[in-house]
């Protein structure tokens, strides 16, 4: 991979996504994008280097937008990387719990605090972002809303953290795609290599269980299978797939010659080196 100068993540200042950005590339400055279409759009003009795109939660499951706009994007996954997510509870200063009426926050901040808000009995506001919250919390300058974000986004934004670590469970992990414009060279020898694809199946019997028993019958170790539905209409399942192996590994390779006779679309989108958390 190419020295990454420059990144784009969706959000504004203090979002996760930066976070994950800055400690994967501490010497690279951060270009926030209102929207995931701009984030991939800044890499695709050349503007930036990478695109910073958080994919699933070990709470809340997989950020739908993403999942959708990725295959769309034109870009390639050049590498995973995971944070571990500590949300915190924040309003301006002085506020007390017994004030605050609303809560705001990202629709996966709020899934991965939905209980201990429950608890609470306050009611739950959907917004754009985290760090985008805790911004609208200062702006609105009153006690009786608060915002799950990150430390950074309190600090930003000169707001006081009233509950740290806010999250339902302290297992709590974002992984993030670093997505850029070409693939890297990897050595299909490599063990630790992670293969992401998506396809479409023929509308045949069986199609699914047909595309992916070449991976069963050549030991090639399956991670993710996502489907969700292709633009085209209901009727059109997309698949988004996770698998050991190098697309040049012999074992890999018959499973895709396998797997071609039974999809009418198969895009390889990224290949690349597993990261070292998955080893936790």
């Amino acid at each position: 991979m190419k020295k990454i100068n420059l990144f784009s993540f969706q959000g504004i200042k203090g979002a996760y996504s930066e976070q994950a950005g800055t400690q994967l590339f501490p010497e690279a400055k951060s270009v926030p994008c209102s929207t995931f279409e701009d984030m991939f759009e800044q890499v695709r003009l050349d503007k930036v280097d990478a695109a910073i795109v958080p994919i699933e939660n070990s709470l809340a499951g997989r950020v739908a937008d993403t999942q959708r706009l990725i295959p769309e994007s034109n870009l390639k996954i050049t590498s995973e990387f995971f944070l571990e997510i500590n949300h915190n509870l924040m309003a301006v200063k002085g506020t007390k719990l017994s004030d605050i009426k609303r809560i705001h926050s990202h629709e996966q901040g709020i899934a991965q605090c939905r209980n201990n808000i429950i608890k609470l009995n306050k009611e739950m506001i959907i917004e754009a972002d985290t760090a985008g919250s805790a911004k609208i919390i200062s702006e609105l300058k009153n006690f009786e809303d608060a915002a799950i974000a990150s430390t950074l986004a309190a600090d930003i934004y000169n707001l006081e953290i009233l509950e740290e670590n806010f999250q339902d469970s302290s297992n709590n992990v974002t992984r993030f795609l670093v997505m850029q414009k070409n693939l890297t060279e990897i050595d299909p020898e490599l063990k630790k290599i992670i293969t992401t694809l998506v396809f479409n199946v023929r509308s045949i019997p069986a199609a699914l269980y047909k595309c992916l028993g070449g991976f069963a019958s050549n030991g090639v170790n399956i991670t993710k299978l996502e489907s969700y539905i292709h633009p085209q209409g209901f009727d059109v399942a997309q698949f988004y797939i996770d698998f050991e192996g190098h697309p040049e590994n012999p074992s890999v390779k018959l499973a895709l010659e396998e797997m071609k006779f039974f999809c009418r679309h198969l895009n390889i989108i990224g290949v690349y080196e597993k990261s070292n958390f998955r080893k936790k």
